[in-house]
Order: structure tokens, then C-alpha cells, then sequence
């Protein structure tokens, strides 16, 4: 169906200027309903995309204090603004305390109790996404620290995505925009 030579498109496109008005007035000093744990990071790329995509759900992000990670943090924000980022020592301790603390701690693994990503229910309380190692996943250690399990569905040859991918879908999802 085509639209006669002078009308409005069908879909409007907002302008940036209306995007930032609708959006936070201000970086925040740390949300804490919503946190990424990618505690057993390989690769500092998917740590910058991470820290990018909390801002956009309003979630921070907890990593390891690995030498690398700041650096790595600094080359991915690309908003060049300081973002929430909570400094993990121990992440086996920071876990455990952050459930003592009733946080609900849900890992992106593939288990058998697994809930798949679709049927994830948004984060109505204080939740930390654990994010696992690129090859070897979350750690058997950390698994019982977990409350939930959620698996991303895939129908191609891989059996995993990307931690930076799985982790945006996943916060995606419990930050309730998707």
C-alpha cells in the first residue's frame, strides 16, 4: 500500500532533543534495583558494551577488580560520562552478601531449571544478573548462589552468545523494556 505524493509518513521519528527531554534529567549516583555481574570477564570489549547498556535499562554493573577492567571500562563507555560501577574484590563473597541482603540473584547459564528468557518476569525487587565467563560459564561454586537460572534460546550451531549480548537481553528483559 503506498501513501499519496505529499503525506505524512506513517511513522514519525523522534528528534534527540525530545528523546533527552523525555529521558533522565541527570547520570545517577547508583540506581541499585538492577545490577550486571559479569564477575569472570575475558574479554574488555564486552565490559564497555555492558556498561553502556545499564545506563539504558537504569541498571549499574559490578565487575572484578582485575588491572585490566578499568581501562577496559574507560575504552567502552562511550557516553563519556562516570556510570555506576560497583568494585568487586571477592565475587563468591559479594554473591552470598548480596543475597543475605535479599537480592534476588539470577544467572544466565544453561541449566536444566533454567526459565527461558522469554518467560523471564521483570525485576520487582533488587536483582543481580551473574554473568559467567565466556568459555567456562558461572563457576560451579557460584551456581548455588544463585535463585534462578534464565536460558537464551538459540536454533543455530552455537551453544552460547556473546556475554555482552546475552547480558543486554537479559537486562533488557528484567529491567522490563523488552
Amino acid at each position: 500500500m503506498s501513501r499519496p505524493a505529499g503525506a505524512a509518513p506513517a511513522i514519525r521519528v523522534r528528534p534527540r532533543r525530545e528523546l533527552r527531554r523525555d529521558r533522565r534529567r541527570a547520570a545517577h549516583a547508583c540506581w541499585d534495583h538492577l545490577i550486571a555481574a559479569p564477575l569472570w570477564p575475558l574479554h574488555g570489549a564486552n565490559l564497555g558494551t555492558l556498561l553502556r547498556t545499564c545506563d539504558a535499562v537504569g541498571a549499574c554493573l559490578a565487575v572484578p577488580r582485575f588491572p585490566w577492567v578499568p581501562e577496559a571500562l574507560a575504552r567502552g563507555n562511550t557516553l563519556r560520562r562516570r556510570s555506576c560501577v560497583h568494585w568487586v574484590n571477592d565475587p563468591l563473597g559479594w554473591l552470598a552478601r548480596q543475597r543475605d541482603a535479599g537480592s534476588r540473584v539470577v544467572g544466565v547459564e544453561l541449566a536444566d531449571e533454567a526459565v527461558r528468557l522469554a518467560d523471564l518476569p521483570a525485576a520487582r525487587t533488587r536483582t543481580v544478573a551473574v554473568l559467567g565467563h565466556e568459555a567456562h560459564g558461572i563457576p560451579a561454586e557460584a551456581l548455588d548462589l544463585l535463585d534462578a537460572a534464565v536460558e537464551i534460546p538459540m536454533v543455530g550451531t552455537g551453544t552460547s552468545l556473546n556475554v555482552a549480548v546475552a547480558g543486554s537481553l537479559v537486562l533488557y528483559r528484567l529491567a522490563g523494556l523488552l
